[in-house]
């Protein structure tokens, strides 16, 4: 069942089922009361990354509280996403698209990798994972990514399971076209990794390699930004062998 973009979504932490209310946080009453202007009454769809989506009314018990009512679910929880992507951080604003983008392509883990010539860092991993709950009460999804907190290329490779293969973005690869190397792909459990502006090292590209659960792929004839890289490698690999067949 697809998504009712009609309706305003919150993302919420209670546990949800049928009149079961809870209390709006601090927050979520700022932003219910004075920027959307709900009134008693008024409906929104409400989830948690664990029991589905739910149609609610909100009840104004006090003027300083609101209560949430879930009234119908309007669609079960799906499984996780399985989807991990492993990118490069990035400067801020560009890291914060990267992340919304992530999540609205069907991403599961949000895994931020330390390579050589790396330009952003990651200062604070709430705030992305804010921003992929953001993402998610805007497109629809149900089940939130989670992001987890940085490791180098390197490390993350030595422990990395074998059953989960690797799909990189390789700039020097040798053909413009990345459905044959996906059509080889047997595993159903996938990583794409992107690296940041100024690509692998050779060292690092000589390593990623080397390991016979990667597989390199190019994106076209043409040079592209680590953000755009990373929205063309999420589109072709879902279509090709990911949860849009």
């Amino acid at each position: 069942m697809r998504a009712n973009y009609r309706m305003q979504r919150l993302f919420v932490t209670a546990d949800l089922a049928l009149a079961q209310a809870f209390e709006a946080t601090a927050e979520q009453f700022n932003y219910l009361a004075n920027v959307l202007r709900f009134e008693e009454g008024a409906e929104l769809l409400v989830f948690n990354g664990r029991h589905g989506e739910w149609k609610a009314r909100v009840h104004f018990p006090t003027r300083k509280k609101i209560m949430i009512t879930p009234a119908e679910e309007t669609r079960p929880q799906p499984d996780d996403c399985d989807l991990h992507f492993l990118f490069a951080p990035l400067k801020v604003g560009r890291m914060d698209y990267l992340v919304q983008k992530a999540v609205e392509m069907g991403a599961g883990i949000l895994q931020p990798v330390m390579t050589q010539h790396v330009q952003g860092k990651i200062g604070n991993i709430d705030r992305l994972q804010a921003n992929a709950v953001e993402a998610a009460e805007q497109c629809g999804v149900l089940a939130i990514p989670k992001v987890v907190e940085p490791v180098k290329l390197r490390d993350l490779l030595e422990r990395w399971p074998s059953d989960r293969r690797i799909i990189y973005c390789d700039e020097d690869s040798t053909t413009q076209n990345p459905l044959p190397a996906l059509s080889r792909i047997e595993e159903k459990s996938l990583a794409l990794l992107v690296g940041p502006e100024g690509g692998f090292s050779e060292d690092e590209r000589a390593l990623l390699r080397s390991l016979p659960f990667v597989t390199a792929i190019p994106l076209g004839p043409r040079i592209l930004r680590a953000d755009t890289a990373a929205v063309a490698a999420m589109a072709v690999v879902q279509a090709a062998i990911g949860d849009w067949r």
